[in-house]
């Protein structure tokens, strides 16, 4: 994967200490993070629409602490962060990081046993966008993330024909790949998350502190 990729990861709390560079499969099982990830607001600015509020709650857990606001302020964003960027399946609008291999096609893997007759019938399986990106009738897949939105599956195709900047692909549980969207660049996808500092900062403007 490229700089900007690795750079941003670290960004956003990944360790890629033991990224070798070597296939982009090795890259994303050696990438480990220890946190969650949040996408930035931008249809609403989140000062004049609580609807669009950075994080699920965040209005509300503002409100709880406002006097720790003001009597001690690296207090507060201490326990925003400790608060938000864990590890929890209560849902706050986060994404987690998974690399987990997903390969419908390559026979003797658990994959092949469960998905491979779903993914032979075209009604069940839609697989164009990938096919178009990669040219590849039977390609291996890694998930890089997971979620409660729409989709909530996101993967890369190891056929990429770009490796250091694969392109993204979600589905949704409910539709699994019968359904694929096209979602860009892994680089530009991770510009879209927060890092803690960036929602420091959106917390600041909308206390006025």
């Amino acid at each position: 994967m490229n700089q900007k990729i690795l750079f941003r990861i670290k960004q956003l709390g990944g360790n890629i200490d033991n990224i070798r560079g070597n296939s982009l499969q090795e890259d994303v099982q050696a990438i480990r993070f220890d946190t969650v990830l949040y996408q930035r607001p931008e249809d609403t600015p989140w000062q004049t629409a609580e609807q669009a509020e950075p994080i699920v709650g965040i209005e509300k857990f503002l409100s709880e602490n406002k006097e720790l606001i003001h009597e001690n302020e690296e207090a507060f964003y201490n326990k925003l962060i400790n608060q938000y960027y864990r590890i929890t399946e209560e849902g706050y609008g986060q994404l987690f990081f998974t690399n987990k291999l997903f390969t419908p096609f390559r026979e003797g893997t658990a994959d092949f046993d469960e998905w491979n007759t779903d993914f032979a019938e075209d009604d069940l399986v839609d697989l164009n966008e990938v096919y178009e990106l990669t040219n590849d009738p039977t390609p291996d897949f890694i998930q890089i993330f997971y979620s409660y939105g729409f989709p909530d599956h996101y993967y890369v195709c190891l056929s990429d024909p770009n490796p250091e900047n694969p392109t993204l692909f979600g589905t949704d549980h409910e539709v699994f790949f019968g359904e694929v969207t096209n979602e860009g660049s892994l680089e530009d996808f991770l510009n879209t998350f927060m890092t803690k500092e960036e929602l420091i900062a959106l917390v600041r403007k909308r206390v006025g502190n």
